[in-house]
Formats: C-alpha cells, structure tokens, sequence
C-alpha cells in the first residue's frame, strides 16, 4: 500500500476522530457519576449497605441528623468514620457529618464525656446520643431511641442528704445527669415527705446513697412503687441502710458489712486498696455490660449477696476477682484478710432484679417487665470519679437498661462469608513441612541435576 497525501489526511481525520469520540464517551461517564450514584453491593451478605430494618427507621426520621465525630486529624480514622456514615447517607440525604479535632477543644470534650477517639454524638431533634462503635445495630439504636419521642423522667429522692442531682460538689451527680439530659431524659428531685405517691410518670426511681433515716411514710411509698412495677436504681454506699432494710428484703438482697479491698489498682498506680477495678469476665454476662470494653472504678465500694426468692431474677452485673475480700475491720494501717471475719472474693458490687408483673393501665390490666438495679457503691457516678473510663458509659447503659432502651432492632454483624480457610492441624503440618523442607529440598535437587547434565553436555 502506496502511501499517499489523500490516505495521510484520512488517517489524520481518523485519528481525530477517534480522539473526540473517545473524549465523548469519557465525558458521558464522568456525566453520569456525578449525576447519578449508582451502587451495587455483590457481596454475598449485603455487608456494604444498610439492613430494611435501618433503612425503615431512617425512612421515620423526617427531621435533619446531625453528626459530629470527634477525631483526631488522622486520615484512617477519618476515612472510616465517613465510610460508615455514608451508608447512611445514601439513604438520607439530610444527614450532616462533621468532624472536630478533640485536641483543639478540650473543655468542650470535657463538657460532653467524650473518652473515645473518634466518638460520635448524634443529634435530633433537640436530643443526643453518644456512640463508640462503627457497628450498624449500635448506630441504628441510638438513631431509635432519638426517634422515640415520649417522654422519659427519671426521679431522684431527696431529703436524707443523697447525692444531690443537680449540685456541682465532688460527691454529687450533676456531671451524669448532664448526660441524662443529653440522651432526652427528664430528671426531677422528689422530696417524699412532700408527696403522697411517686408519680405515675416515673420510669426509674434513683435513690443514691441517704445519710439520715427514712421516714416509716417514705419507706411506704418507695415499697409502693415497687410493688406497683416501679423500675428503681439504688447506689448504696458502705455502712447503714439508713432504715431501707425493708427494702432490702422486699427485693430478696443482703448487704454485706464493711468495705472491699481490692489490690489490683496498684498494677495501674492506684495505692487506695478501697477502690476496686472491675474490667474483662468481672462483667457478668448480662445486657448491660454485653461487648462493654472498658475497666471501671468503684471506690470504698461494699458487696452485695443475691438471696433465694420466688418473686426476683436475681443476677450479678458487677463482680470482684479471687484476691479481693470485704473487709469488717477499720481500714488502718496495712489491711489483711481475716478468715472468719472476712468475706473473700469474687464479690458482687452490683446486680439486676427482673420480673414481670402484672399492673393496671388505662383501665386495662397488661403484664410488665419490672427491672431494678442495687450497686453497693455511688461513688462511681459522682462529679469525681465519673470520667474515670468507662465510669460514665456504665451509668447511661444502666439507665438505659432501666428504661427498656436495650429491647431494639437485633441486627447480626455482617460477616464475609467464604473469608476464612479451616485447616485441620494434620493438613496444616503437611503443608508446612512441604513448604519449609520439601518444596526448597526439591529446588536444590532440580538445580544439582541441572548443573550435571550441563557440564555432561
């Protein structure tokens, strides 16, 4: 073939041809990714988009959701906070994310309890919630308990001088309850030498810690309330029961005397024997302390003991290890176990009571699941200790538990399937020495009889 001027300029024109159609359809493409988000998820589970039951919730929310994460500038940690929210955006629009530097705004971290890197609090409607999870049911319930809009008060009593629910003091509550009032609840005082019952609107009754006796008419209404299904959160410090005794009964528990020791701290620095670390299998197993990662404090806490009852589901949530013991002695000088006289380890610092029970409402008889929680410390919660790890995510669980805020969507994790290779150990052996001795063995014998045959030839 004769190349001439004629077939140079069709080749040209061929040529440019080709470049603008290419350009043509690269536009089209770039076009249609902006104009049009289009997402396949093939995996075999779905792992990479939401489940119905989010996407339905999402679908109840009409109002804007904020959300701030609080990240250090770190690019990882980022990146995956926007990748998990952004399954959510594609299903709603009005989600706003941003992100804020912990490092730059330390009072504000201080203010809110932020103790996770990459923490996220979500707003709506006036209302927050704190999640330190990238799992899809822990997001999905937080959004759910944002959504729900009835009204939940919490009561605190007061009067025999018990940690005072809104006071700044170092032995008071106030910093926790900021965190009540962030998750949408309402809290009140209630003085029962004032009133003639706990009101009918009370979801959790609080009773931390009284320094003088109950009246006979105020034990009377807080035995009411029980008996009626009320949900009660009792902090009961060491020493007297300050005439709650009957209390104790009517729930099938016993306080032990004195105060646990517990060495343990020394491991991390704490040379007070009278606060007692819980962390890892100290947490019983039960929906409160369910994949719960963080050690907490209780100091000068007591023990409790579950007693035999055909009313009460009694279970520990809080426990003590081998080495610790409730001491009934003065806490002078170098403190050491007495056999006979001392209680030993484990011990349970705090517990849950459950039943159901039958209760009038609105002219209707139904059946109610009544849930109570007996801590034989308060000074967890208080304005000192609560920032203490895991202190404060332990109180909005318990509260939360209280409420019947931990009946939501059950999502199972997402698991790749087809991602893990199961080796017996005999399969595993072979492999290894074929690998390790074998397969290099074959290699020298391949290149020595490769060599003689070349010097042969």
């Amino acid at each position: 073939m004769f190349v001439t001027a004629k077939t140079r300029l069709q080749s040209r024109l061929n040529s440019i041809v080709m470049v603008i159609l290419l350009t043509i359809v690269l536009g089209l493409f770039a076009w249609l990714s902006q104009k049009h988000s289009i997402e396949y998820d093939w995996t075999a589970n779905g792992r990479h988009t939401l489940t119905e039951a989010s996407r339905d919730l999402l679908n109840q929310m009409p109002d804007t959701i904020e959300v701030t994460s609080y990240a250090r500038e770190n690019s990882l940690l980022r990146d995956a906070i926007k990748k998990f929210i952004g399954k959510y955006q594609r299903h709603k629009e009005d989600i706003v994310l941003r992100f804020v530097n912990p490092d730059a705004v330390p009072d504000e971290v201080r203010n809110l309890g932020i103790s996770v890197d990459g923490e996220i609090i979500v707003r709506y409607q006036n209302r927050s919630e704190h999640v330190t999870s990238d799992q899809e049911q822990v997001f999905t319930n937080a959004l759910q308990r944002l959504a729900r809009n009835q009204e939940r008060w919490v009561a605190f009593v007061e009067g025999h001088g018990e940690r005072n629910a809104f006071n700044e003091a170092n032995h008071d509550l106030s910093e926790w309850v900021k965190q009540l009032f962030n998750q949408g609840y309402k809290v009140q005082p209630i003085n029962l030498g004032e009133t003639q019952a706990i009101p009918d609107n009370t979801s959790i009754l609080i009773i931390a810690g009284p320094r003088i006796d109950y009246l006979p008419g105020e034990l009377e209404l807080i035995i009411n309330y029980v008996n009626a299904g009320g949900n009660l959160l009792w902090l009961q410090d060491p020493g007297s029961l300050h005439k709650l005794d009957s209390l104790a009964d009517q729930l099938s528990i016993q306080f032990y005397p004195g105060a646990v020791i517990d060495y343990a701290g020394q491991l991390i620095g704490i040379n007070d024997p009278t606060i007692s670390l819980v962390t890892g299998s100290l947490y019983a197993p039960h929906a409160v302390t369910e994949n719960f990662e963080f050690t907490t404090l209780f100091p000068m806490a007591g023990a409790i003991e579950i007693l035999e009852s055909d009313k009460w589901i009694g279970k520990p949530i809080l426990t003590t290890g081998d080495h610790t013991w409730n001491e009934t002695g003065k806490l002078e000088g170098a403190v050491e176990f007495n056999k006979g006289e001392d209680t030993q380890g484990p011990l349970i610092l705090g517990l849950s009571l459950e039943r159901e029970i039958e209760v009038e409402e609105e002219n209707e008889i139904v059946t109610k699941q009544q849930r109570i929680i007996v801590t034989a410390d308060g000074d967890f919660l208080s304005n000192t200790y609560l920032a203490n790890s895991g202190n404060n995510e332990l109180g909005t669980r318990m509260i939360n538990w209280l409420s019947s805020d931990d009946e939501f969507i059950s999502i199972p994790p997402k698991v790749a399937s087809d991602t893990q290779l199961n080796i017996s150990p005999t399969v595993l052996g072979i492999i290894g020495i074929g690998f390790l001795f074998l397969l290099p063995a074959g290699l020298v014998a391949f290149g020595i009889m490769t060599g003689l045959r070349r010097k042969k030839q």
